[in-house]
């Protein structure tokens, strides 16, 4: 695959989000055919790591498309975002949960509990499966070693839904979430924790 193949990663993050619905995201003999998706627009939306600026932490945001940004959170988990937009403007789209479809023993061997649609349901589950660290963060999606296969040109992947981002305080309401309607692999929404008051 050539970096060609991931031209249409160079649009805005809404808009690509829904395409990276049944393409491939794929580390050593795993690979994972992704159904829900989260936008993530960077300056325009309060909701983005970048929103206030580049930082050492989201600097590949702001890099050319087509690149890995990764992060950890809660201390425990890592997500996996696919950079898109222009060099200089940020924007990404977090892979939220998808179905492993090759190399199910070595995703089970990091996952060892749970129904095998289960295994990458949620984007912390979905890195651990393909075995994505923080040391992925910046990799080219087209050389790997983590790479991502565009979806087949009029694969008819499923209906797409589209509703609000999971777990945001601000702007959570933005319906820049995006999965395929009715599958099981699909993560359970869940709104924000409301803040405690001091």
């Amino acid at each position: 695959m050539g970096a060609s193949d991931l031209d249409f990663l160079a649009g805005p993050p809404q808009a690509v989000a829904p395409h990276l619905l049944g393409a491939v995201l794929r580390r050593g003999p795993v690979a994972v055919r992704i159904t829900e998706v989260e936008a993530y627009d960077g300056a325009n939306d309060p909701g983005s790591h970048a929103y206030r600026g580049r930082t050492p932490r989201n600097a590949v945001m702001f890099g050319p498309p087509g690149h890995l940004y990764t992060y950890f959170i809660y201390g425990m988990h890592t997500c996996a975002n696919v950079v898109c937009r222009g060099e200089g403007t940020a924007g990404a789209v977090l892979v939220r949960a998808g179905e492993v479809i090759e190399g199910i023993e070595d995703a089970r061997s990091r996952r060892p509990s749970g129904p095998a649609h289960r295994l990458a349901q949620g984007p912390g589950r979905l890195c651990s499966a393909l075995g994505i660290t923080l040391d992925d963060y910046g990799c080219d999606l087209a050389t790997g070693p983590v790479t991502l296969e565009p979806a087949p040109h009029g694969s008819g992947a499923g209906e797409v839904a589209t509703g609000p981002r999971v777990g945001l305080r601000s702007a959570a309401e933005v319906p820049w979430r995006f999965w395929l309607a009715g599958d099981p692999t699909v993560s359970t929404y869940r709104p924000a924790a409301p803040r405690r008051a001091r």
